[in-house]
C-alpha cells in the first residue's frame, strides 16, 4: 500500500508494485485461499470490512502483510502453524 500525501493533505491509499512480482501474486493467492477456507482469517477479513469499513481489497492487503509477518515468524522461530497463537479472536 501506498499514499499520495502531501503536508496536510491527506492522500488515497494505492496498491504500490514495489517488490518481486512473483512473491506478491503468491502472497495475495494464499491470502485469498486463507480467506477462503481458514475460519479465523474469515473472520479478521469480515471485521475490517464490516466494522473498520475497509475496502474490501484493502482489507484483503492488510491480512497479506500480516501473512508475510507470519510467515517470516514461523521460520524464524522454527514453529509449526497454530491459529490461537497467529490470529488473535476478533470482537
Amino acid at each position: 500500500m501506498a499514499e499520495a500525501s502531501s503536508g496536510k493533505w491527506r492522500g488515497k491509499m494505492v496498491l504500490s508494485k514495489r517488490g518481486r512480482p512473483r512473491l506478491r501474486r503468491f502472497l495475495y493467492l494464499m491470502t485469498m485461499c486463507m480467506v477462503m477456507t481458514n475460519p479465523d482469517v474469515r473472520a479478521l477479513y469480515h471485521y475490517n470490512v464490516q466494522v473498520k469499513k475497509f475496502k474490501k481489497m484493502k482489507s484483503i492487503m492488510k491480512l497479506c502483510g500480516k501473512v508475510a509477518r507470519m510467515l517470516v515468524g514461523l521460520a524464524k522461530s522454527n514453529e509449526v502453524y497454530n491459529s490461537t497463537k497467529v490470529f488473535l479472536p476478533v470482537a
